[in-house]
């Protein structure tokens, strides 16, 4: 049986993307998360899933991270961004940090079902606005390629970071000791090349769908 994974805050949308593998994949096992948390849990619990559709706009995602984490701890399964956003640039660089497609989620159900057929048959759906954007720089290739250095937990942690929590929350949310989470965090710093917790935050929001390189210290570039 076919199992697809939908990670996605919206449960209008969820229902929308239920209706339509409906159609294409009648016979498709369905799972769903609605949060960051849930959708990690939901993919480590499924190591044999078929595909993951995953919204770009996620709360919790941090732009292409969780896509360049997951292609890195999951490389053997296939992730489809659907995303509210649909310049050329976005779904280029979507493609680039490794998605097997992009549809925006202005797509109806027919293009829908059509790429989730597509990347299931092991093809990438490629939106022909994407083919002529720009690739990704050779310094975003490089921060995505520090980021795939991340144990789970580690990446977890530069999450947290990035949503502005303390050691001591991080503690309490992973349910480890404040020792623990200054250990991962002196791993993230050391395989990030930062030299602190602001520089880290900057260097993996290079990642960002909207990344401003204006606050990217010259270091940390």
């Amino acid at each position: 049986m076919t199992t697809l994974l939908i990670a996605d805050d919206h449960p209008l949308f969820r229902e929308a993307l239920r209706g339509a593998i409906s159609r294409a994949v009648p016979d498709a096992r369905l799972r769903e998360a609605h949060n960051v948390d849930a959708l990690y849990a939901m993919v480590e619990s499924e190591p044999d899933a078929d595909l993951l559709m995953l919204d770009l706009n996620m709360p919790g995602v941090h732009g292409f991270s969780a896509l360049v984490h997951l292609r890195a701890q999951y490389p053997q399964l296939p992730v489809l961004m659907v995303s509210a956003r649909e310049e050329p640039a976005v779904m280029r660089r979507a493609l680039d940090h490794g998605a097997a497609g992009f549809v925006p989620k202005s797509a109806d159900a027919e293009t829908l079902g059509r790429a989730v057929v597509q990347v299931l048959d092991g093809d990438r759906f490629v939106p022909e606005a994407a083919v002529s954007a720009p690739a990704v720089t050779s310094h975003e290739h490089d921060v995505a390629a520090r980021l795939r250095d991340l144990t789970p937990q580690q990446f977890r942690v530069l999450q947290m970071l990035g949503d502005g929590m303390l050691n001591k929350q991080i503690a309490y949310e992973l349910h480890v000791s404040e020792a623990t989470v200054k250990a991962h965090m002196t791993a993230v710093l050391r395989k990030l090349g930062a030299s602190n917790r602001t520089q880290a935050v900057l260097i993996a929001g290079k990642l960002a769908v909207d990344p401003d390189p204006d606050e990217i210290p010259p270091d940390a570039r």
